[in-house]
C-alpha cells in the first residue's frame, strides 16, 4: 500500500513538472470558480421593482462560476413551491415575516432554505396625503371607520374611502383584507386591488389635482420617492395590532404601523444548498441597503429607466460602486468551499 501510494504521489508531481516545462497548466480544482458546471434558475414574480436585487444575486453567482439562467417570473407563492420542487433554484425577494404562509405551504424548512439578511428595514403600510391628515387630525386607519371620515376619500362617489390596496398573491393582500374586519372597515372602505402600478398612478394623479388619497404601499419603491413621506403624505398608525398570523406589529418605539418591519431575504432549493457551499455562504452574507434599492427604483420611474436592461445596468454601476464589498462577499464563498 506504501508503495501504491508513493508512486500515486509521483505521478502527480511528474504531472505537474511536465505541465509547467512545456506551459500547460495542469487540471486541478478550481476554487476560484466553486460554482463551475451547476446550473441555477433564478425566479422572481415579475415586479421591475425587484429586478435590481435579484440581479446583484445572478452576477454574483455568476462570478463563482455558476451557469445562471434567464429568470423565470412566477408569483410568490408558486415561485416557493417550484424552488421546494427544484424546478428554480432561488429568490431574492422573499419577504420575512409577510411570506411566512407561502414559505410553510411549500415545505419549509425541510426543502426551502432561507438565509442571510439580503435587504433589512423593509417597511410598509397606510399612509394619506399630508393636507388631509392635517387639516382633520388623522393619524389612524380606525378614523376611517366614520363615514364622514372615509368620505374624503372618496374617489368614486360611492360614499366610501378608496384604499389603493395589494396585488393579489403577494401576501400583502391577506393582511389588509384581514385589518378591513379587525378595524371594522368593511363599511366605509373598499379595498382595490389589482395591477399596483395602474392604481397608484391613478392615486398620484389624484393627489396633484388636490384631491386626497388613501393607499398601502412599502420600501423600498419607488413611490416614497414621489410621495415623500412628511412632506406630501403621513403614514397611519392602526387601532391595534391584527395579522392573519397573531403576530405583534408594535414598534420598539411604540407606534403601531400595521406590519411589521420585513426583512427580504434569499429562498433556495434546500438540496442545492447543501451541495454548494460557496453558494450557501454567498446568500449567508450578502447585504444591500434600503437606500440604495429606493434610489434605483426612482431612477426607474423618474427617468423612465425601466425594465431588466436597464436594471442590469444599475446592477453593474453598483457592484463598480461597491466593489471592495461585493469581491468580499466572492472571496468568503471561494473560501467555504474548499
Amino acid at each position: 500500500m506504501h508503495a501504491k501510494n508513493w508512486l500515486r504521489g509521483a505521478t502527480v508531481s511528474v504531472a505537474v513538472v511536465v505541465a509547467n516545462m512545456f506551459g500547460v497548466q495542469p487540471v486541478l480544482a478550481n476554487t476560484d470558480m466553486p460554482g463551475k458546471g451547476v446550473v441555477v434558475q433564478p425566479g422572481q414574480d415579475n415586479v421591475d421593482g425587484e429586478n435590481f436585487q435579484t440581479i446583484i444575486v445572478m452576477k454574483a453567482l455568476e462570478a463563482l462560476g455558476y451557469d445562471v439562467k434567464p429568470v423565470q417570473n412566477a408569483k410568490y407563492p408558486a415561485l416557493h413551491i417550484a424552488i421546494s420542487n427544484g424546478d428554480v433554484t432561488f429568490m431574492a425577494d422573499h419577504w420575512n415575516p409577510l411570506h411566512q404562509a407561502f414559505f410553510d405551504k411549500a415545505g419549509g424548512e425541510a426543502k426551502l432554505s432561507r438565509r442571510g439578511k439580503y435587504l433589512p428595514g423593509c417597511a410598509q403600510g397606510y399612509l394619506i396625503d399630508k393636507k388631509t391628515a392635517d387639516k382633520y387630525n388623522i393619524t389612524n386607519m380606525g378614523q376611517l371607520a366614520d363615514p364622514k371620515i372615509a368620505k374624503l376619500f372618496d374617489a368614486n362617489d360611492d360614499g366610501k374611502a378608496d384604499l389603493a390596496g395589494c396585488v393579489p398573491g403577494w401576501g400583502c393582500e391577506r393582511v389588509i383584507e384581514h385589518q378591513m374586519d379587525a378595524f371594522n372597515l368593511r363599511k366605509t372602505v373598499t379595498h382595490n386591488q389589482g395591477e399596483y402600478s395602474a392604481i397608484i398612478a391613478d392615486t398620484i394623479t389624484r393627489y396633484k389635482e388636490g384631491k386626497s388619497i388613501l393607499y398601502y404601499t412599502w420600501s423600498p419603491y419607488w413611490v416614497s420617492g414621489v410621495l415623500v413621506p412628511g412632506r406630501d403624505v403621513t403614514w397611519l398608525e392602526v387601532p391595534h395590532s391584527a395579522q392573519p398570523s397573531g403576530a405583534d406589529t408594535t414598534l420598539p418605539n411604540g407606534k403601531n404601523y400595521g406590519f411589521k418591519i420585513n426583512t427580504q431575504t434569499i429562498v433556495a432549493n434546500k438540496g442545492f444548498i447543501s451541495k454548494n457551499p460557496a453558494a450557501a455562504k454567498l446568500f449567508d452574507i450578502m447585504q444591500i441597503s434600503v437606500n440604495d434599492v429606493s434610489a434605483q427604483n426612482l431612477k426607474m420611474k423618474e427617468k423612465g429607466e425601466g425594465g431588466w436592461k436597464n436594471a442590469m445596468r444599475h446592477a453593474d454601476a453598483w457592484i463598480k460602486a461597491h466593489q471592495s464589498t461585493f469581491d468580499g462577499w466572492l472571496a468568503a464563498a471561494r473560501a467555504a468551499a474548499k
